[in-house]
């Protein structure tokens, strides 16, 4: 963590010094705003985090509630998720207060007996297989708390306007602030005051029944399977020798998914409730508490649970819906959009593949950094319309694995012919619940395949695979994509030909034509900002880093920052393995050793490929989506 470069730091070096819209912030929602965001759920509040890194931007949220969320509903953290929390600066802590998923374990009906179970398998998860972030179980309140506490402490100064309900919104064609949104105060001395403000954008994460869905004219498109489940979470004794590990449990009396949770004793289970009759309209949802913990006691023959306590339960009817669209824009409609959804208002599914507040998570930090581009004069706002052209596919392609996986968990013994199979499912399909499968096609912001061979480990539209590399000014051993924050910024990696620092080599020509007056370098940093405030170049070399001399590096990797102008150590790297790293990132990740070029994107995304001597395609590429300002 790099602190200090404005003047020395005595306190909490998360907490940045307030920046524009962040200084003497107002306590009441104003008239006016650039951008509104409606719900405070895992979109809202990462897109929140992520805002505070524009303070120029003036950006609200307002929720319903009186304050935070006590008790979360979603548990399940994916490896990708974890590693955007490492990108806001938390997953150290949160990660030490979660459960951490080593195994997952599978029940059946035992062939001596079947009204019996017996373990059939144990499987090691499949995390810490795929990525260097595990995966995690925690209450959904406290990832809120983290991101708020990162949205609190960013420039910007954010915090969430609690006791604010949305009532609707309409969209002007003209004005500077065309959104025109409706809002009732809750609590406080304006308590049923009604009133109407303006932004120039509204982000919608009020959840499933979204009322700014409604609003745009958006629907869902799909339906509810004819199955339901009840889910609790529960503190119990018992002789079920697995209740601290994972399990998916298929019996003759029904099936259940039990997951345990942070703290050592807490669990959640996902309890079969059968089949629900098409004229059913929705009584299910009256089950007690009492029939699901009978229900579970008969799945887990022999064994039996004795609640303690309930925290939290719940009955849902399985449903697999996704939305239109993802924005205000009709088809056939030119213009830009004005409104986005995030999360359950524009997709729905089970909660037994744990993916809904992960997805929801990253459809916010695709979104942040488009809208803080944008509303900064940074990027045209053509950009904006990525966003649903982005995020729509994941989403479907979401549901289709979870009504896979939700009919396979809903099984019958008699239906199953491997008993094997959905532990075989579980781990073969693991990068795609990982969130590590989603891949952005070519785009303004996603270059085309034509270079890809010179990356093979970095493939273009999916998100950044880190392996470890060795910083040169003091030997550590680090991640080179850990060390990209949530910030804003683009990332090059600039991975040098062979030739040794010093030497003339075709990385000492492009630190060359990126130091121009009228590179993009220059050309897209706003005037009197940090010459890596928009654009944070890196270079990494194949020696070991013992033989990188930090005095014959280019000053391209070396610029001098911060108002006290003092040079940036950690952006120059070295490939070879030492003591600390045993990984070759250019063998890691089949990276050409003539010298490649990687761009990166804000959210973590590969954006192009590109060798070291194509600086004109680097600046046309950059150039689709940055806007120039005065060189600093």
């Amino acid at each position: 963590m790099q602190f200090h470069h404005h003047g020395y730091v005595s306190g909490d070096p998360r907490v940045r010094d307030a920046e524009g819209t962040g200084v003497d912030r107002p306590l009441d929602l104003p008239e006016e705003m650039d951008l509104l965001i409606v719900g405070s759920g895992p979109a809202g509040m990462l897109l929140a985090a992520q805002m505070s890194q524009f303070p120029a931007v003036t950006t609200r949220i307002i929720e319903r509630r009186e304050g935070r969320l006590r008790l979360g509903q979603a548990d399940g953290i994916q490896p990708r998720s974890v590693e955007t929390f490492q990108a806001f600066g938390f997953a150290e802590r949160i990660v030490a207060e979660a459960y951490n998923i080593a195994y997952m374990n599978f029940w059946g009906p035992d062939p001596q007996d079947p009204a019996r179970i017996v373990r059939t398998a144990r499987t090691e998860d499949y995390a810490l297989k795929i990525s260097e972030f595990p995966h995690l179980i925690v209450n959904q309140a406290r990832v809120l708390d983290y991101f708020a506490e990162s949205a609190r402490h960013g420039p910007g100064r954010i915090v969430p306007d609690y006791g604010v309900e949305f009532l609707g919104l309409q969209v002007h064609e003209e004005g500077e602030y065309p959104v025109e949104v409706r809002v009732r105060h809750l609590v406080g001395e304006r308590a049923g005051e009604e009133r109407t403000v303006r932004a120039k954008y509204v982000a919608g994460g009020d959840g499933a029944r979204s009322g700014v869905r409604d609003a745009i004219g958006r629907v869902h498109v799909g339906g509810a399977s004819q199955h339901a489940w009840g889910v609790m979470d529960v503190l119990v004794n018992t002789d079920f020798p697995d209740w601290r590990t994972k399990c998916a449990i298929n019996a003759r009396a029904g099936n259940i998914l039990h997951i345990p949770r942070e703290g050592g004793y807490l669990s959640r289970m996902y309890i079969d409730l059968g089949e629900v009759a098409e004229d059913d309209n929705h009584r299910v949802r009256a089950t007690s508490i009492e029939d699901i913990i009978e229900r579970a006691n008969a799945i887990l023959h022999p064994y039996t649970i004795e609640v303690k306590q309930v925290a939290w339960h719940s009955v849902y009817e399985v449903g697999h819906r996704v939305t239109d669209k993802f924005d205000d824009v009709a088809e056939g409609e030119s213009r830009s959009p004005r409104v986005f959804l995030m999360g359950d208002a524009c997709h729905t599914h089970s909660a037994k593949a744990g993916q809904g507040m992960n997805v929801s998570m990253q459809d916010a930090f695709n979104l942040g950094w488009k809208l803080g581009y944008v509303l900064a004069g940074l990027s045209p706002e053509s950009l904006l319309a990525t966003y649903s052209a982005e995020r729509l596919p994941v989403a479907q392609q979401l549901i289709d694995f979870d009504r896979e996986w939700s009919s396979l968990m809903a099984r019958k013994p008699e239906e199953i012919t491997d008993p094997s199979d959905l532990a075989t499912f579980y781990l073969g399909t693991a990068e795609f619940p990982s969130g590590f499968m989603t891949q952005y096609g070519p785009s303004m912001i996603e270059a085309d395949g034509r270079h890809q061979a010179l990356a093979d480990g970095f493939p273009i539209g999916k998100r950044f695979k880190s392996v470890q590399v060795v910083r040169v000014c003091d030997g550590n051993a680090i991640h080179l994509g850990h060390h990209a924050r949530a910030d804003g910024r683009w990332r090059l990696y600039a991975f040098a030909d062979a030739a040794p620092a010093g030497a003339e080599s075709a990385l000492a020509a492009w630190a060359r034509a990126m130091s121009r007056p009228e590179s993009a370098l220059r050309r897209f940093t706003p005037q009197g900002a940090d010459v890596d405030a928009i654009l944070d170049v890196k270079v990494i070399y194949q020696q070991g880093y013992e033989e990188v001399d930090l005095g014959a590096v280019p000053e391209l990797f070396l610029p001098r920052t911060g108002p006290l102008a003092l040079t940036d150590w950690e952006k120059v790297y070295a490939a070879a393995p030492n003591a600390w790293s045993h990984a070759d990132i250019f063998a890691e990740r089949g990276i050409d050793r003539s010298g490649v070029v990687v761009v990166v994107r804000p959210d973590q995304y590969v954006a192009a490929i590109l060798p070291l001597t194509a600086t004109e395609e680097l600046e046309a590429f950059l150039g689709q989506f940055l806007r120039a300002g005065a060189a600093g």
